[in-house]
Parts: C-alpha cells; structure tokens; sequence
C-alpha cells in the first residue's frame, strides 16, 4: 500500500484507544487455517492516495495458476479519517470494500499489498480486510513494520523467519522474490496459513520482485489514476 502520511497534530487520544479497541476485538475473530481447496482465482489488492483527502483502491483477479488477468476495478473515494499511525487499515478499508464489491469474479484467495499479523497489534490491512469480508487473505509487503529477522540467502526463494522481538511468535517470513534485491514480508492474514501465504507468493512471482497479483494491482493502479486526475 502506497501510504500518504501526512504531517499535523497528535491524533486524539480518545481516537487512538478506540481503534485500539476495534484491533482487539477484531484480532480475536482471526483464524489461521489452510484454504480448503487450491485456489481457483487469485485477487491482488493495493490502494494509494493520489491527494491527501482521496484513496484509489484496486482489484486485479487472476486464474491460478496460470496467472492469467481475468478482471481489474478500482474504486476511488474521499478519506473519511484522518492519519493515525499504526492504524492505516481504517483509512483504506471502507473504499477497498467498495472496489471489491464491483468484482464480478469473486476470487478464493486474496493477496493485499501490505502485513497481515505482522503488525505491532497483529491486525494489519490484511488481516483487516479478511475479517471485513470473511475472506481467505494475506499480505505481501515490500518493508517491515515490526519483528525481528536473519536477512535470507540472496538467491531467489531463500527464506527467513519474522519473529516477534519480544515473545519469539512466528508473525511472517521473509523471503527474496528476486536475485539480489529486498527481500518480501510474507504474513497471514485470516483464514488463511503462513505456509499458503508463502507458497502462494513463491508460486506467483514471475521474475520480478512483486508476485503477479499485488504487481498486477500497483501497475493497474498507476493506469487508473489517469481517470480519476
């Protein structure tokens, strides 16, 4: 996800302890399971923020495996909330579910640009949006929001654990999609495993960094900016 962060005063702490409830409560209703059948559809999801009061959301479905694009739709808003760090998932939810309310492939599996538990709270946008849409999802993000980890072998596919700094909890691995570049972080977000999630990220890369359905997404995205300028 292509955050914008803009600068002004602390948020309300009235607002903070809120959200912080909603992740509480929303955490507890995540589940980590295998999917129950390969997926047929693949969806890849990112959102950006082309001003500081709008969001453009995006959904590209693919066959798996083949990876073949079978759907693209976006869905372009204003930002209801203000910034708050720690707490983008609230900024972006409401329009990623009107973008994927318009899908008329509805996919098995979700693959969001951005963490699923690898997240100070273990709820990031990934696990967010899997709990909204009682869907299979998980998060491919390009950097680390929280954790500890051994930097993976520089060849493609070497992979590495995400552990939580304080308690050791596996919240992700980290894995190099491409020779020599950053490395990935993989996460689950809800009805879905940290096996799958990697298994699926691995199976979608097609020699560049990003796998196909969150590259798909951010490539789509640049292209529907264009409409909405």
């Amino acid at each position: 996800m292509a955050y914008y962060r803009p600068p002004g005063p602390p948020p309300d702490p009235a607002l903070v302890r809120s959200l912080t409830q909603q992740q509480h409560e929303m955490r507890q209703r995540v589940r980590h399971e295998p999917l129950p059948q390969e997926p047929r559809l693949i969806a890849g999801c990112d959102s950006s923020f082309p001003t500081p009061d709008t969001i453009l959301s995006v959904f590209v479905v693919l066959k798996f495996p083949s990876l073949e694009l079978v759907e693209k739709v976006y869905n372009y808003g204003p930002v209801d909330m203000p910034y708050v760090p720690g707490f983008l998932s609230f900024r972006e939810a409401p329009n990623v579910i009107h973008a994927f309310a318009k899908l008329q492939h509805k996919p098995d599996v979700i693959m969001v640009d951005g963490h699923g538990i690898a997240h100070p709270r273990r709820m990031g946008i990934a696990a967010h949006l899997g709990v909204l849409l009682d869907m299979p999802t998980f998060g491919v993000a390009k950097q680390k929001l929280t954790g500890i980890f051994q930097e993976p072998g520089i060849a493609r596919g070497s992979i590495t654990e995400l552990l939580d700094a304080k308690s050791g909890e596996l919240i992700g691995e980290v894995i190099r999609s491409k020779d020599k570049v950053l490395p990935l972080f993989v996460s689950p977000g809800h009805r879905c495993d940290q096996a799958t999630a990697t298994r699926l990220t691995l199976a979608c890369l097609k020699g560049y960094k990003l796998p196909e359905p969150t590259r798909l997404a951010d490539h789509w995205a640049e292209e529907f900016k264009k409409e909405v300028r």
